[in-house]
């Protein structure tokens, strides 16, 4: 499972200041594009010489609580299952009063001539596969605060 804390900018949130629902998608393709990088296929490599695209061919979405402009969140992302030609992710998005919302995502790999589904190369599936996981989301308060570097 991987972490990745980020703060709720005001750009990401209404008028009111409260999270707004299609900056949370944004904000979750960018830390998906950080879990690239960090399992060692950062997108310029996978897309632009690898030739290989991600794109999302479902997701789900279940809020539980609002946050907040200024707030430090904590994403989490679990590798679930690994397919022939698919990934299967699960988020779950974190304050410090705990789960704000949980996302279901399947990435389906293709190829970027052709716009094809493609079977995931043996190097990528064996990066994907390590971190093959069931271990459920927990977050103390604690950790969030460390990780955001506010402890």
């Amino acid at each position: 499972m991987l972490v990745f804390p980020r703060e709720l900018r005001f750009g990401d949130c209404d008028p009111s200041g409260i999270a707004y629902f299609p900056s949370y998608l944004n904000i979750l393709n960018g830390v998906v594009e950080d879990f690239w990088r960090e399992i060692g296929f950062a997108w310029p490599k996978l897309i632009g010489e690898l030739g290989i695209g991600t794109p999302t061919a479902h997701i789900s979405c279940d809020f539980s609580r609002p946050s907040f402009f200024g707030e430090a969140l904590t994403f989490k992302i679990a590798v679930r299952r690994v397919g022939n030609k698919s990934l299967h992710l699960e988020h779950g998005v974190f304050g410090l009063d705990g789960l704000r919302w949980k996302a279901a995502q399947v990435i389906v790999a293709t190829s970027t001539e052709n716009h094809k589904s493609v079977a995931w190369p043996d190097d990528i599936r064996l990066a994907l596969e390590r971190r093959v996981t069931a271990e459920p989301f927990e977050l103390d308060p604690k950790e969030a605060m460390v990780r955001a570097g506010r402890a």
